[in-house]
């Protein structure tokens, strides 16, 4: 069965992944994660974090949404990993714009600093 989340276009994934990134507790769960080999319980993050359990399973949620962490059940406990996709996305979106910031920059440059007199 196709995952909804692989339907979702590039701009939408873009969208997704930057609204839930705007939290810097979202982006110190995700580096927390990366710690840990890209793997860790909400348990474990409490822990690490300046946040109660309660409040990391519900960054957690907005993070999966955005399709950033995918969580899967071990016994009692949920196992949260680091879902690279939407990562990747949104990084290939950001190169697009600095390289075409780039080409107009080194435009802008080449025309202030031509000789006027030619």
């Amino acid at each position: 069965m196709t995952d909804p989340q692989d339907r979702v276009s590039d701009e939408e994934a873009v969208s997704d992944v930057l609204t839930a990134l705007a939290d810097p507790t979202r982006r110190r769960i995700l580096d927390a994660l990366a710690a840990h080999g890209g793997r860790a319980t909400a348990t474990l993050l409490a822990l690490e974090l300046p946040v109660s359990r309660q409040a990391i399973v519900k960054h957690l949620g907005v993070l999966a949404r955005a399709g950033l962490v995918e969580g899967h059940r071990e016994g009692r406990e949920a196992r949260y990993a680091v879902a690279p996709t939407r990562l990747a996305a949104t990084a290939r979106w950001m190169d697009r714009l600095a390289t075409d910031w780039d080409s107009r920059l080194a435009t802008i440059k080449r025309l202030a600093e031509s000789d006027p007199e030619r």
